[in-house]
């Protein structure tokens, strides 16, 4: 929706109005959505999993403490999984209609349109890689979905900088398409790598690190290796390097999916 409403407002103002007001109108929906957001979360029922915690006595007094004297494994695997996700996301998706303008020959408009239809892929794929994770489980599929952010980025990278609209939009479907499925499998993986006690503080400590990490800073490092080496598929190595480092940790991981 966001890709979406960029590529809208860029195609409907001049570029005049776009500079000196135009800009503003994605931050006024987005400040709708968050008004969205408020109502609907300050209506949200306590989770299960806290409710017995509390029946039973076993929340912990010090969450932080309690985390990493227990959750230390826990952590580093959910700040692996997370670290892939969010680089395919933020270099592989976010990142992508700026590298369109910057290297390619595309528009500002052409890129954000690319990028929308990228973006319903990732709608797209989201259920099917969930289905198939509940079914298979969760290692099997961040296995197959960390070679493929291994081999495939690059190409794709390569794909985008040319000036072929054709294949700038299949580079960027397919990395939207990768980033997607992680996200989707990555999500709840993370998530069952802790007990209820521990859940939410590993969370923070392991996945939400990660992606200030490889999300909030990946963008800007991209398009600065991009600018030093003139080198377009820059980003995509930078995502097949984190696949590799992140590929032991998958191996290694005890399946979590409930039998």
């Amino acid at each position: 929706m966001a890709v979406g409403v960029s590529a809208l407002t860029v195609s409907l103002m001049s570029s005049a109005d776009l500079d000196s007001w135009g800009w503003r109108i994605p931050f006024f929906v987005g400040a709708a959505l968050a008004a969205s957001v408020w109502v609907a979360r300050s209506t949200m029922h306590e989770s299960p999993e806290f409710r017995r915690q509390q029946d039973q006595g076993t929340v912990p007094d010090v969450p932080l403490r309690h985390a990493i004297a227990n959750h230390r494994v826990g952590i580093a695997r959910a700040f692996s999984i997370s670290a892939l996700g969010s680089i395919t996301y933020y270099v592989g998706i976010t990142y992508v209609p700026a590298f369109l303008t910057s290297v390619s020959s595309l528009s500002e408009k052409e890129s954000l349109w690319l990028s929308t239809v990228a973006a319903v892929a990732v709608i797209v794929i989201t259920p099917v890689t969930g289905a198939l994770t509940d079914r298979i489980g969760r290692k099997p599929v961040l296995i197959g979905l960390c070679l493929g952010s291994a081999a495939l980025p690059i190409t794709m990278f390569a794909l985008m900088a040319s000036s072929a609209r054709g294949e700038a939009l299949a580079g960027a479907v397919i990395l939207a398409l990768l980033a997607g499925a992680v996200s989707a499998v990555g999500a709840v993986a993370t998530a069952e790598q802790f007990p209820g006690e521990g859940r939410i503080t590993g969370l923070a400590l392991g996945a939400t690190m990660a992606t200030a990490i490889f999300g909030g800073l990946t963008p800007y490092v991209a398009q600065l290796l991009v600018e030093r080496t003139g080198w377009a598929s820059a980003p995509g190595a930078m995502i097949a390097l984190v696949a590799i480092a992140v590929f032991p940790v998958l191996l290694m991981m005890r399946e979590t999916a409930p039998r």
